[in-house]
């Protein structure tokens, strides 16, 4: 028999009525819209009158989850009086829900509908899917009642077999129960049900109760049980569950328990509150049985567009005295405004009380070891290539500063330095044509008050600093050569300067000092010389065509005027500028790989023979997805593909001595110096630095490869010496780096060098598994001080999931001196969309 499939009461258009009939049917609908509105809907809709006939017609549009047009579909179906009878298949759609059964009675006149076998009632604003052998139902004020419920919220139904259902909200849960009253749209009343977020028949955990109410925003039950592996382990009398994805409740979080040989036991409490849909605020404390009391504080903001602002605050009240005292305070902002599409206001500030406390009690072994912090903070416009900025930043770090003890000893502690840079005016081009003459100029403006402390040295107040830069260049290119010859000058003038000759402590002087020069430049880019070799064992070996490019490159700069460096007083970059006459030649190899068939390869994710699953795109336990991608990516890439990149660089200095600014055995930087290299190597007079080599090879989809080091021809040895390498094979991961500095001390201070000039370390990972897959997962890194043979930290993690749960242990070891020496335990146990509770933090795992 044929499927018949046909609307009920279908919206028509007719133009014999008048406007004042349509209006009266409005306001009767508003009165009586918890019945009436889908009749006004699909009753007949009048024409305007003439006169107004120009205007669109006006019509009742159903609020959001409201029935509509009744649209029915079944194999066999019989109509008496609006009372349809349908058998078959039978699938009944209106708005957005749809109901199916085997066997339907339909009045259109109530919209009461019963129906019997393999009921599914499904749809609705958190894609509700209710499935039952038998219940009633009103399409029109939406309630019913639903005997022998199995049900989701917020899944969305593979569309077809084979399928993994995907999340269509961030809570998303399963319900059962024995009979299920819908009392409005999204409002559900369970008996003797259950409740849980893994999938059926055997969920890894569940909630049940004799009674749960759900709506559109949670679900609620009082003396309910909860479950483990179908063990009743803790009795609730009251208990919610989120519904809604966008809602958040203010309560108290999931406590924290731990234990480590410096804090002792830890037992820890916080407090989500929710401000508003933009705010929130997270407040708590843990007490360590051995230290004290530790307090954290969290506040977030989320605006329009990319605004936002975030304050993170922790500090310690250490009850140890003394020098055993590690307590502090430390206090982040982060933040970001739009003033308008051009103009924006941002901040990166920190203030951190003791590097020791830091050290002594952080997660992060990069922050542990860390001794700078740099706040920013600024007001930018961009405007026609234009910026206009007002700019504030502080630097505080330790470095190794000379003093001269109560017998006149030299020593070198290590002391804090505070460089400050109050409000200060910048003001920067890009390049602009200079008419139709074929040159372009650019400027760099600015006016900064700077401030310096340290032990032995302070500035008397801010220093003012203005300086101004133009420059001119006129492009030059043909025959694949780029070459840009520019001329520029430069003028600063410091409102005070440094006594010299140089002594052993800094001295400044009342002077002010102007410092000038003109600067010439040519920067030049030679053609890229290639081959591509579509033939050879090589190509035959890899199944690939190769392309290697040759790019060589050079710079000549020329800076002439600075005569008095070591006058300058030292606040950042700007004040390193010295006298050079160098030249900087490189050449940037690059090794490019292609598919012999392009064919073979594809980017189309929409064919599922091109497909294949990629784990890390699964981010859900229990096989249920994100929705970002059903865990599929493409089989290969088209096109090229870079290969091996390795550039190697090199200056030379025609004038040795950068116009006098050598001093001889003390570390010297200039700004023809650190454009060059990050790591030191300037203590003398040189005619060539170091060479710069950077080796990068991707030997495949799952190898990475760097190798980057600076090799002082002059001292014949490394200064810098670093590898890295990362495998990734299924499941199966590792990384390995070696980090090795030999080179001038990094604080050098009147001649006294730094006691940190030379080591050598170490870092390893190697791991298995997936935190968000069924299954074991096992993980383990650590660092090595190779100069001391010494441990400074490792990291043991292993977890194990089920279905929708799973738990976490870790043991972790801190060996950072006098400072640190922490044995710490962590674990946590996680129920899939519900919380976590334990000590390990997601930020600190190793997968």
């Amino acid at each position: 028999m044929n499927r018949v499939e046909f609307p009920v009461a279908g919206r028509q258009k007719n133009s014999r009525h008048r406007s004042l009939i349509f209006l009266s049917i409005m306001l009767f609908a508003a009165n009586r819209a918890d019945i009436h509105a889908q009749q006004v809907t699909n009753e007949v809709l009048p024409d305007a009158p003439a006169s107004t006939s120009q205007y669109p017609l006006a019509r009742a549009v159903p609020a959001p989850d409201q029935p509509s047009d009744v649209i029915i579909a079944a194999d066999t179906q019989s109509t008496q009086g609006g009372h349809f009878v349908l058998d078959g298949n039978v699938v009944i759609t209106y708005g957005n829900r749809t109901v199916e059964a085997d066997h339907v009675e339909y009045d259109k006149a109530t919209g009461d509908l019963v129906a019997t076998g393999h009921l599914i009632a499904s749809g609705g604003l958190n894609s509700e899917r209710i499935q039952a052998s038998h219940g009633t139902l009103n399409t029109k004020t939406q309630t019913g009642r639903f005997y022998d419920v199995t049900g989701t919220v917020g899944i969305k139904t593979p569309a077809s077999p084979g399928k993994r259902a995907i999340y269509a909200n961030g809570n998303p849960f399963i319900f059962t129960g024995r009979m299920v009253v819908k009392t409005g749209p999204q409002n559900y009343d369970l008996y003797d049900g259950t409740v849980t977020s893994c999938l059926l028949p055997k969920p890894d955990w569940l909630l049940s109760a004799a009674h749960f109410q759900i709506d559109d925003k949670q679900a609620r039950a009082s003396n309910s049980t909860f479950r483990l592996l179908n063990i009743p382990l803790l009795y609730f009398p009251y208990v919610t569950h989120s519904v809604d994805a966008e809602a958040r409740q203010s309560g108290f979080l999931i406590p924290v328990f731990g234990d480590t040989s410096t804090k002792g036991i830890i037992i820890g409490e916080q407090i989500y509150m929710v401000i508003n849909r933009s705010m929130d605020l997270t407040v708590g404390t843990d007490y360590f049985s051995m230290r004290g009391w530790y307090q954290m504080a969290t506040f977030r903001y989320r605006g329009p567009g990319d605004t936002f602002l975030k304050v993170h605050y922790t500090g310690l009240v250490d009850r140890r005295k003394g020098n055993a005292n590690q307590g502090g305070e430390d206090l982040v902002v982060a933040g970001r405004h739009y003033l308008d599409a051009n103009t924006r206001m941002v901040a990166d500030l920190e203030y951190l009380s003791s590097f020791i406390y830091r050290a002594a009690f952080t997660e992060n072994f990069n922050q542990a070891v860390s001794t700078d912090i740099v706040s920013k903070a600024f007001l930018t416009h961009n405007q026609n290539g234009y910026e206009a900025s007002l700019y504030n930043d502080r630097y505080q770090g330790i470095k190794r500063i000379a003093i001269t003890d109560a017998l006149g000893n030299i020593v070198t502690p290590a002391q804090q330095i505070r460089i400050f840079r109050v409000p200060s005016l910048e003001f920067s081009s890009v390049d602009h044509m200079l008419g139709h003459s074929g040159f372009v100029w650019d400027v760099d403006a600015s006016a900064s008050g700077l401030k310096r402390v340290q032990p032995n040295f302070t500035t008397s107040g801010v220093i003012e600093r203005y300086d101004f830069r133009p420059e001119l260049a006129y492009p030059l290119h043909g025959g694949g050569w780029n070459l840009r010859p520019m001329v520029a000058v430069r003028e600063t003038f410091y409102s005070r300067s440094r006594v010299t000759p140089l002594g052993p402590v800094p001295a400044e002087s009342v002077t002010g000092l102007n410092r000038a020069d003109f600067e010439a430049q040519v920067d030049g880019r030679m053609p890229v010389i290639e081959r591509t070799f579509t033939s050879g064992w090589l190509r035959n070996l890899f199944r690939t065509d190769f392309k290697h490019t040759v790019e060589p490159a050079f710079t000549f700069r020329y800076v002439s005027g600075i005569d008095n460096f070591n006058g300058i007083l030292r606040f950042d970059d700007h004040d390193i500028a010295a006298n050079t006459n160098e030249l900087q030649y490189g050449v940037t190899q690059r090794l490019y790989l292609k598919p012999r068939h392009p064919s073979a390869c594809t980017t189309d994710a929409t064919e599922s023979d091109a497909l294949i699953e990629n784990p890390l795109l699964d981010t859900l336990p229990g096989g249920i997805t994100d929705g970002t991608g059903d865990g599929l990516q493409p089989k290969h890439q088209c096109g090229v593909q870079e290969w091996i990149t390795w550039r190697v660089t090199q200056k030379h200095y025609f004038d040795k001595s950068f116009g006098g600014a050598v001093q001889v055995g003390r570390r010297n930087l200039f700004d023809s110096t650190l454009d060059l290299s990050g790591i030191a190597f300037l203590t003398e007079a040189r005619e060539i630095s170091p060479l710069v080599s950077r080796l990068r090879v991707r030997a495949s989809e799952k190898v990475d490869v760097e190798w980057d080091f600076d090799l002082d021809t002059g001292a014949k040895k490394f200064t810098a010496n670093n590898f890295f390498v990362d495998v990734h094979e299924g499941r199966i991961f590792s990384g390995l780096s070696y980090a090795r500095l030999n080179a001038p001390g990094r604080a050098y201070n009147e001649g006294i060098p730094s006691a940190t000039s030379d080591f050598s370390q170490m870092r390893v990972l190697l791991g298995y598994g997936m935190p968000t897959k069924e299954g074991l997962s096992v993980a383990a890194n650590a660092g090595l001080d190779l100069k001391v043979s010494s441990l400074q930290y490792a990291a043991l993690q292993t977890s194990y999931n089920w279905n929708c749960c799973g738990i976490s242990v870790e043991y972790r070891k801190y060996e950072l001196g006098s400072v640190r020496n922490e044995n710490a335990y962590r674990f946590n146990f996680t129920l899939a969309n519900v919380g976590t509770a334990g000590n390990l933090r997601r930020a600190e795992r190793l997968f």
